[in-house]
């Protein structure tokens, strides 16, 4: 890394996230000779939260598992996985300023690869009871839940694994859908619906959560009454892009970061991989993240040559 006047010191690239699309790009711009950076609040990412993916080449298991495998693999590059929340970014001169609560970073180039946050509902009891019956993260929380009723909410990937997740641990799980099928891999959706311990519940929302000091039932907007001990909602994510936007980069329609096929935004020097873009036509995945991540430290290097900047 070089400095600046003010004697700061200044990275090739900075990363922000530290998930597999910025651990990725971080393995890369090693390899590349750049100085790097990982700046993120929660090493693996959401990727981390999954209980079983059994799609990454080479390795079945836990996200954590997975992303614990990724962080060392960046960890032999010596590359410096800074945890800390991020606060804002800017531009100076031709400079990205990351300010975050323990300090500050520049860089010549910027990887925003921050992913997303967890979706919520927004309906009755959900906040109420976020806590106390109520959870987000399967993985987190599921093992309160033994030999007890739960149910999940969603039809997609993480609201499938949650669900498998769960059924080893609960008496009984409901899966609760918007549709009238699952939209998670085929494979997947076999061993859900073959699941005796899992019923699904199809074409229905959850309209409220019901309890006093914990989580007693729910409501379906069907008018369906179920009594539960705990409430997953797994329904994706909201891309993490306030960051970007005060950069000036586009974002689409959908809140992604818009990128072309070198995950270059609009704004020169700034990429972005990941759930939080628009690359691999949203398809959201540990492999499409990673391989996102790798373009983006080749085409960050080939900028940065060409501008003559390292």
């Amino acid at each position: 890394m070089t400095e600046n006047s003010n004697n700061d010191k200044v990275y090739d690239i900075l990363i922000l996230g530290a998930g597999a699309a910025g651990m990725t790009c971080a393995i890369y711009a090693a390899r590349y000779k750049m100085n790097v950076a990982i700046i993120g609040k929660e090493p693996g990412g959401l990727a981390s939260t999954a209980s079983d993916i059994q799609n990454w080449p080479g390795l079945i298991g836990s996200g954590i598992d997975i992303m614990q495998k990724f962080r060392a693999h960046v960890e032999k590059f010596e590359v410096p996985i800074i945890m800390d929340e991020i606060q804002e970014v800017v531009k100076e001169g031709e400079l990205f300023k990351v300010m975050c609560g323990g300090g500050s970073y520049l860089g010549k180039s910027l990887l925003v690869a921050l992913g997303t946050v967890r979706r919520k509902l927004d309906i009755p009891g959900e906040k109420e009871f976020e806590g106390r019956g109520v959870s987000h993260c399967a993985t987190c929380d599921g093992f309160f839940y033994k030999d007890r009723t739960v149910a999940v909410v969603g039809g997609g990937d993480a609201a499938a694994m949650a669900a498998q997740m769960l059924s080893k641990i609960a008496s009984k799980v409901y899966m609760i859908i918007r549709r009238d099928h699952l939209t998670t891999e085929p494979a997947r959706e076999d061993d859900v619906e073959n699941d005796p311990n899992i019923e699904i519940i199809r074409k229905s929302n959850l309209a409220k959560v019901n309890g006093e000091k914990m989580v007693t039932s729910i409501d379906l907007d069907t008018g369906k009454n179920i009594e539960v001990d705990g409430v997953f909602i797994e329904i994706g994510g909201i891309p993490l892009t306030n960051f970007a936007k005060s950069l000036g980069v586009d974002v689409s329609k959908r809140g992604r970061i818009v990128v072309n096929e070198k995950m270059q935004t609009n704004i020169a020097g700034v990429y972005s991989a990941g759930d939080i873009s628009t690359g691999s036509a949203g398809f959201d995945q540990i492999v499409t993240a990673a391989s996102e991540g790798a373009i983006a430290a080749r085409s960050a290097f080939q900028y940065l040559k060409q501008n003559k900047k390292i």
